[in-house]
């Protein structure tokens, strides 16, 4: 549909996580030179009762998409001193998305899902604003079951969600890929010394972040290391450096989170991958082809990081260590396989397009039929 000419558009994305999701879409609607005005409602802080902020209020504004504030609540997996604030902000969050909603005034909603999307995809419903949901992971996300019923459209990720939402509803998308990952070629040989990238996710995972500092100094004899920490253990891993002798910390480099405009540069500089297995990861190591160690997250919902994880090993990519077996020693030794089996991996995957290939193209198309 065409919009009606000099009516500036406005597209309202909204999600609880999913920030390099987004990043994707934004690059792919200003490079087809979609002049629209874009909106992410979100939460500020990443972890309730925590001062850390989400990667989504950090990176989209540098975009250009407007970053609002929301207040609102998410049931928990377990029950914390957190746990009923939280729900008592959850109907804050309702009726402050639909200020923002009748603010803004939004030609469609693209949500990304989490407990953020919940309030802001409900409001759009009963203001009659067409939805799409992004599903990322090769399962369903709590929200976006939730909400499915409220949306003109599911875009998914993997042919497995399908059967957890509305028949008639979904479309195979793929996952959208940041424009720069896309541009990186697979290496043929493993460099010398070899690259490691540990990453817990922009949130990061204690649980990694545990068992690699055991190995650290020996890792660090052999090769280099590129740590992302996430904002918990940020702190400690950087007086770790501090203190290691100079031929170490010269091969170490810790970071709280990592830009994802600039989280290319650090795939084009690594060879071999240790991760979480969310759906924006596992897309990744797919795109870059780069051989992985994942270390699915055990609460996840649905089990849905180990189902990610599994379609990475059957696709070529990935090796899986399952995190109630993890330890120091069983970390050191899965790196140590997989850069022995380097050429083999890559030679496997290298002809390979991922399933991911032209998603965010798939999903702008999606999005264009529901715009005003």
């Amino acid at each position: 549909m065409e919009p009606i000419k000099g009516k500036k558009i406005k597209i309202v994305f909204t999600g609880g996580h999913a920030a390099t999701t987004a990043v994707a879409v934004a690059e792919e609607i200003k490079s087809v030179g979609l002049n629209w005005d874009l909106y992410w409602i979100g939460v500020r802080n990443a972890i309730e009762g925590k001062k850390v902020v989400t990667l989504e209020s950090e990176v989209l504004p540098r975009l250009g998409v407007k970053f609002v504030p929301l207040t609102t609540g998410r049931l928990q997996r377990r029950f914390t001193i957190w746990t009923i604030p939280s729900i008592l902000k959850i109907p804050i969050g309702i009726i402050q998305a639909f200020y923002y909603l009748v603010k803004i005034r939004p030609s469609a909603i693209l949500s990304f899902g989490g407990f953020a999307a919940f309030p802001v995809v409900l409001n759009a419903k009963l203001l009659g604003i067409p939805v799409i949901i992004h599903e990322q992971t090769s399962e369903a996300g709590r929200s976006n079951l939730y909400t499915a019923k409220f949306a003109s459209v599911i875009a998914i990720s993997r042919d497995e969600s399908r059967k957890y939402f509305p028949k008639g509803k979904c479309e195979l998308t793929g996952n959208p890929v940041m424009n720069e990952i896309t541009k990186i070629k697979s290496k043929s040989k493993i460099g010398i010394p070899p690259v490691i990238f540990i990453t817990g996710g922009s949130r990061g995972s204690q649980r990694i972040n545990e068992a690699f500092e055991k190995i650290l100094n020996k890792l660090l004899t052999k090769y280099k290391v590129i740590h992302q920490t996430g904002g918990l253990d940020y702190l400690k891993f950087s007086g770790i450096k501090q203190k290691l002798p100079q031929a170490l910390r010269d091969n170490y480099e810790v970071f709280v989170r990592v830009n994802p405009t600039e989280v290319h540069k650090i795939y084009q500089k690594s060879d071999i991958v240790v991760a979480r297995a969310g759906a924006n990861t596992v897309s990744e190591i797919m795109t870059t082809k780069r051989p992985t160690i994942l270390i699915p997250l055990a609460i996840s919902y649905l089990d849905e990081q180990t189902k990610n994880a599994k379609i990475a090993k059957d696709w070529g990519v990935a090796k899986i260590i399952p995190q109630d077996i993890l330890t120091p020693e069983i970390l050191f030794s899965c790196i140590e396989d997989t850069i022995k089996d380097y050429s083999r991996i890559v030679e496997k995957i290298r002809q390979k397009d991922s399933p991911d290939k032209n998603a965010s193209k798939k999903l702008l198309l999606i999005l264009k039929k529901y715009v005003k």
